[in-house]
């Protein structure tokens, strides 16, 4: 006997069923006022009052002090090179001993001005002194013995006229005339060098300076070519600087240099630029010279200078912490202040003034307009900007005014 099972079907209930129905109707609901809380909810970011939905809040908005606003200005610029270097004399002589000896005497010190022709030291010169009287005794016998044979030549050509000598007399007195002149030169060089000797152990300054250093002391034996001063002419300074290759060629002779060098402001100009760019460094060497007669700048200063090549009138500048570099080759531009608002303003730079921190605006800008300098946190378009004192407060955020709110605030100071 097969027996076969079948399912059991439960009656369900009606009131059950509509139970489950009303449930899920709950859950679905409970569902949809989530969602428009978030994106749709009021105050919100995407429903009314928010700041992208229709109708939204306040734009961002950025409170500025008087110092973080200026406006471009007339002023004259000076298209310069920069240099940089040190002061050396235009001259350094080292005097060096000419002769060996002991020195008797040195008349001179450290920083002491001395005149060409001046006497510095002096050798002992006792044994030069010698030499020297001999090579004139020596040039005096020569002279003596040619005055000699000139009379003994001429009264021997007075006898051969008369047949009482032969020729070769004459010519036996002409040869002793000419040895003789020759006996007087060869004296008359020794005395030369005997004087030059003796002249030699005077120690004399070869310029008009100021002795910078003395290595030689009283009783002290020197060799041939030993230093035994360096003098330095101190009235012209020189500074011997590089500058690049792409700004070179606007280096010329005669352009102004102003400096600033011991605290001072002094001026120069250029004396000479070197005809070939260092491969190293592709550098051309350029070398300015600085008048200092009155001696107040001294050798070795270390001295700041722009080299002038022209100088733009009138020309319009703003601060140079104003100016923003564009990215990607775009060219730079300005934060300008319009109407409350901020708005990019694209510029075409000129020169730039390092010494007065400013920069020239060729095109982008008019003088009454007024731009955001220095750092003062991130900047939009559209931003709005309040001063201070003018009823806002530092640092106000997007819609609800916080600080940093909107990431395009700066924070109170």
């Amino acid at each position: 006997m097969t027996t076969t099972t079948r399912p059991i079907r439960m009656p369900v209930h009606r009131s059950l069923r509509l139970t489950s129905v009303a449930a899920l109707a709950a859950a679905l609901a409970l569902t949809a006022c989530s969602k428009k809380g978030g994106a749709d909810a009021p105050g919100g970011p995407g429903g009314p009052g928010g700041a992208g939905g229709p109708g939204g809040g306040r734009a961002p908005s950025l409170t500025l002090a008087e110092a973080d606003v200026a406006s471009p200005r007339l002023a004259s610029l000076e298209d310069a090179v920069p240099v940089t270097g040190t002061l050396d004399p235009l001259e350094r002589a080292e005097i060096r001993a000419r002769l060996e000896g002991d020195v008797d005497g040195v008349y001179v010190r450290e920083g002491q001005p001395v005149r060409a022709g001046t006497l510095l030291a002096r050798f002992r010169a006792n044994e030069q002194a010698g030499q020297d009287e001999s090579a004139r005794a020596d040039l005096a016998s020569a002279r003596a013995s040619l005055s000699t044979a000139q009379w003994n030549l001429e009264q021997t050509r007075d006898l051969y006229r008369q047949g009482a000598v032969p020729e070769r007399d004459v010519r036996l007195a002409d040869e002793a005339v000419s040895a003789a002149r020759a006996r007087v030169a060869a004296a008359d060089a020794r005395l030369r060098t005997t004087a030059q000797t003796v002249s030699d152990t005077r120690v004399l300054s070869t310029v008009s300076g100021i002795v910078e250093k003395r290595s030689v002391n009283p009783g002290e034996h020197v060799a041939r070519g030993a230093t035994l001063f360096t003098v330095v002419r101190g009235d012209v300074l020189e500074l011997a600087a590089a500058v690049p290759e792409r700004v070179a060629a606007t280096v010329q002779p005669g352009q102004v240099v102003h400096f600033t060098a011991g605290g001072r402001q002094i001026e120069g100009r250029v004396a000479r630029v070197a005809p070939s760019v260092d491969p190293a460094s592709r550098s051309v060497t350029v070398y300015v010279q600085v008048p200092n007669g009155d001696g107040s700048l001294r050798a070795g200063t270390f001295a700041t200078g722009r080299i002038v090549s022209r100088v733009v009138s009138d020309a319009l500048v703003v601060p140079a912490t104003a100016l923003r570099e564009g990215k990607e080759g775009a060219p730079p531009f300005v934060y300008r202040i319009a109407d409350g608002k901020i708005e990019v303003a694209q510029v075409t730079q000129g020169l730039a003034d390092e010494a007065q921190g400013v920069v020239q605006i060729v095109s982008g800008l008019a003088a009454g307009d007024r731009v955001v300098v220095g750092n003062v946190g991130m900047l939009g378009e559209g931003m709005q900007v309040h001063m201070a004192g003018a009823g806002g407060r530092r640092g106000g955020g997007a819609g609800g005014g916080r600080p940093g709110a909107g990431g395009g605030a700066r924070a109170a100071r």
